[in-house]
């Protein structure tokens, strides 16, 4: 089996882009590497493709093993042909494999065994061959009881038939065109259980064709089914089903052949279609997990890439009712300064306290900007501290910073922030690191605070599933969802680049070619001999050799260095031909690329370094923009069908957006009612409301 070629096959890639991507891997590089700075070699491949590749190369890579394990087994019993070897050497897929296999594979005794051992094979071989001659009752007295040798014979027949390849291929293919997926609610459930199984009546009684089912709808249907409220069943067309049987194995009319009816029959009821639904079960989950994340994975890099406020001053709320709002102030490099909380809401009331207290923290912080999380309380709390400012510092005006609401006082903006995730992270060892005195709803607040400054700095800390971009996170695969959102944090974080000056060991992580062990040499390095001055001396970080500076240094930023293309995506490497396209820049007149074309550096890598030059230090995240919630709605009782309100995209599935508009409680707006519109996430949208389920809290939106 020629791995490159079947990889260029499928993935419709030259095998010459093939086999530099997984050679590249073999050395040690890593995909955010090969995509930014090997674009020559692989044809300025993307890290989607190289990702791909990646795959395919590792699934076929685990065939070939699989392939041994299958060769050792037939081997020791013997069974071997040259012919046979040849047809697992071509072989190309799993399903394929495990077909070849099944004849010879090991398994628990089986009822055509005891027929087998019975000395029944003989009969079952005379059946099979369907003369028109053979009686067949008669024949079967010979072997004993006519009826019992009947049946062993059919036995050994069924499981024939059912282990043979084009049987199996046959059956699959029914199932491809007609298979329906049917669901019926399990009856005696207990009260509770009963209440429980309500959340999933929508699931009650699918039937639906398989091929045409949505991931989302699979997905719960598939909860439901875990949890136990509901029976599901794959099917295909039987009569076809076994009519493609018939077709293979039926050969006459005579009294043979409605033996081996029966046994076709039976063998698709009790072991081919239980077998088949069971591949077809577990291939449509996958293709629904492969969809979930991909959505849950597209979603994850926007709120990543959501805008940085920057290095400011900011006081950071985290609000309640009951227990107060914490509040903390932070340092523009998000260093904990102060913190306290303060109780402006019922049922305490101290609200001229509490605005007395916020006045001191900012004016004795110096603060540049308010963040406040959007939980329980949010827009009470906004209010009350519009209110400060305005008597304080005159009007406002509104802005928002993606998912930040803001509002501008005088030179202080207030941002709302999402704090999905922040308590996660408040009670999580990095936490418990980072502020070891201080209680979680410190932290917590914190943490909203810094995530206003730097979102990617903040939620690289917490666990991707929790941060609330996702649908069906906890049903889907769970180790390929963390191979796919741990490559969307290390694509984002590697795209932006990091500060090594000033960076975590928890972003560092992610830096190509760094890990946990190396991430924590760098922060302890930079502790005991301050900031690095450059990027060559990161070579002086124990444990950081040439390989791994390769991988990483061009995504490693060292702002107000020596040289200043340490603060650019230029890798080193490419330090000599920066130097001399900068000259060019510098001598004016028109700067031909093409002139500058080497063996090792082409055209691509040309470009890169061009756009470097020419907006050096950018930060490829989007700026702030302005936006603000409706000041007439508040809660879901303020809703009224045919409203139009503001919103901002919190979510994206497959069936739809979520939507923020400022109540605590998203509206959706379906995918029919997208107007064939494709949105993003944090998404400045304007949307009607054309449903309201109170009942439910379910609110159906429409895109403006």
């Amino acid at each position: 089996m020629n791995i490159i070629s079947i990889i260029s096959r499928r993935l419709t890639l030259s095998e010459k882009q093939v086999q530099a991507v997984i050679g590249l891997l073999h050395e040690g590089a890593t995909i955010p590497f090969i995509a930014r700075y090997r674009k020559e070699r692989t044809g300025s491949l993307d890290e989607l493709q190289i990702a791909a590749i990646e795959a395919a190369n590792a699934e076929l890579e685990e065939l070939e093993r699989r392939k041994q394990t299958v060769l050792s087994t037939i081997g020791e019993q013997g069974a071997l042909t040259p012919e046979l070897r040849q047809r697992i050497d071509d072989c190309e897929s799993a399903v394929e494999l495990e077909d070849i296999y099944l004849p010879y594979k090991p398994h628990r005794k089986t009822r055509a065994d005891k027929a087998r051992e019975q000395g029944l094979q003989p009969l079952a071989d005379l059946l099979l061959r369907q003369d028109p001659r053979t009686d067949c009752r008669r024949e079967a007295q010979r072997f004993g009881q006519t009826e019992q040798a009947l049946q062993g014979a059919r036995d050994i027949i069924a499981e024939l038939i059912s282990i043979d390849e084009r049987s199996r291929n046959a059956v699959r293919r029914e199932f491809a065109y007609t298979a329906v997926i049917r669901t019926k609610p399990v009856k005696q459930l207990t009260e509770q259980r009963a209440q429980e199984a309500d959340n999933y009546r929508d699931y009650f009684a699918v039937e639906e064709p398989l091929k045409h089912i949505s991931s989302h709808r699979l997905l719960a249907i598939r909860r439901a089914e875990t949890e136990g409220f509901i029976r599901v069943d794959i099917s295909c067309d039987q009569e076809k089903a076994l009519d493609k049987l018939a077709r293979l194995w039926l050969r006459n009319n005579s009294s043979a052949a409605y033996e081996v009816e029966q046994a076709i029959e039976d063998c698709y009821k009790r072991l081919l279609k239980p077998a088949i639904e069971t591949e077809f079960a577990a291939s449509s989950k996958q293709k629904a997990d492969e969809e979930a994340i991909r959505v849950f994975a597209g979603n994850l890099r926007q709120l990543l890439l959501e805008s940085p406020l920057g290095q400011k001053r900011v006081l950071a709320l985290d609000p309640g009712f009951r227990t107060g709002c914490k509040l903390v102030c932070l340092s523009a490099q998000g260093d904990l300064l102060f913190h306290t909380a303060i109780y402006p809401h019922p049922p305490v009331n101290r609200k001229s306290e509490a605005e007395a207290e916020l006045k001191r923290a900012i004016q004795g912080f110096a603060i540049e900007a308010i963040a406040i999380g959007n939980g329980t309380a949010s827009r009470e709390t906004e209010a009350f501290v519009r209110d400060v400012l305005s008597h304080s510092v005159g009007s406002l005006s509104g802005k928002r910073a993606d998912s930040k609401s803001g509002l501008t006082a005088g030179s202080v903006a207030v941002y709302i922030v999402s704090e999905s995730g922040a308590s996660v992270y408040s009670a999580s060892k990095i936490a418990r690191e980072e502020f070891p005195d201080e209680d979680v709803t410190v932290r917590g607040a914190v943490s909203i605070g810094r995530r206003l400054m730097d979102p990617l700095a903040e939620l690289v800390k917490i666990d991707p599933k929790s941060i609330g971009v996702g649908q069906y996170q906890h049903d889907v695969d769970q180790a390929e969802l963390k191979r796919s959102l741990d490559r969307t944090v290390e694509s984002v974080v590697n795209y932006v680049g990091v500060d090594v000056n000033t960076a975590s060991k928890h972003l560092l992580t992610y830096i190509s070619g760094v890990g946990p062990v190396l991430a924590q040499n760098i922060v302890n390095y930079r502790t005991e001999h301050g900031a690095f001055p450059d990027r060559q001396a990161l070579m002086q970080v124990p444990k950081l050799g040439a390989k791994t500076f390769e991988q990483c240094a061009g995504f490693l930023r060292i702002a107000g260095g020596r040289n200043p293309l340490d603060n650019t995506a230029v890798h080193p490497e490419r330090y000599a031909i920066a130097a001399q396209l900068q000259q060019a820049k510098n001598a004016g007149g028109e700067v031909r690329l093409q002139d500058f074309v080497t063996d090792e550096v082409g055209l691509p890598t040309l470009q890169d370094i061009w756009r470097e030059l020419d907006k050096p230090s950018r930060d490829p995240r989007l700026q702030i923009e302005e936006f603000h919630f409706s000041e007439s709605v508040h809660t879901i009782d303020d809703l009224q069908e045919g409203m139009t309100l503001p919103g901002v995209v919190t979510n994206i599935s497959n069936f739809g957006a979520f939507v923020d508009m400022g109540i605590h409680k998203d509206g959706l707006i379906h995918v029919s009612q997208l107007r064939g519109k494709s949105l993003s996430l944090h998404q400045h949208i304007t949307v009607e409301v054309i449903a309201i389920d109170r009942n439910r809290k379910r609110i159906s939106l429409r895109l403006k």
